[in-house]
């Protein structure tokens, strides 16, 4: 039996989300659409209702991800590897996306996709997201965000 995040991992393989990848390169120079993507996802995040478990966890780390992307297009945080960052903004992307392997108007399924793509993408990149985390609590603390 396949974990969520190895579902995540399958998904990442496919033909749509490669085209998300090349979206993603192209936007990394926009701040001002990344900043209606990160708007948008966060939109979504926050209005997702779901019983799995886990989601909490998961919406938190993605929420997370998010002021990274944020604080890197600020330029005030450079230290995440370029195919992390690509990676973790085509599944904002799909995430976003209201046309992806499963549509998100499909009860339950729908946001199910999007769950395991962000839990592959929370297991593959957890070192880079530890490390805005122990950032990010730095810069609060000496009251630098």
């Amino acid at each position: 039996m396949s974990t969520l995040a190895d579902k995540g991992f399958t998904l990442s393989k496919n033909v749509f989300f490669k085209f998300l990848m090349g979206k993603a390169g192209g936007l990394m120079g926009k701040p001002v659409k990344i900043g209606i993507l990160l708007t948008t996802a966060y939109e979504k995040l926050t209005s997702a209702k779901s019983n799995e478990s886990g989601f909490e966890q998961i919406k938190d780390i993605m929420m997370r991800f998010m002021r990274l992307v944020k604080a890197y297009t600020h330029g005030t945080y450079h230290d995440i590897n370029t195919k992390s960052l690509l990676l973790g903004v085509a599944v904002l992307l799909y995430v976003v996306t209201p046309l992806d392997i499963i549509p998100d108007f499909i009860p339950i399924l729908g946001f199910a996709d999007d769950l395991s793509l962000m839990a592959w993408f929370i297991s593959a990149f957890q070192e880079e997201l530890q490390k805005f985390q122990t950032w990010e609590e730095g810069s609060v603390a000496i009251g630098h965000s």
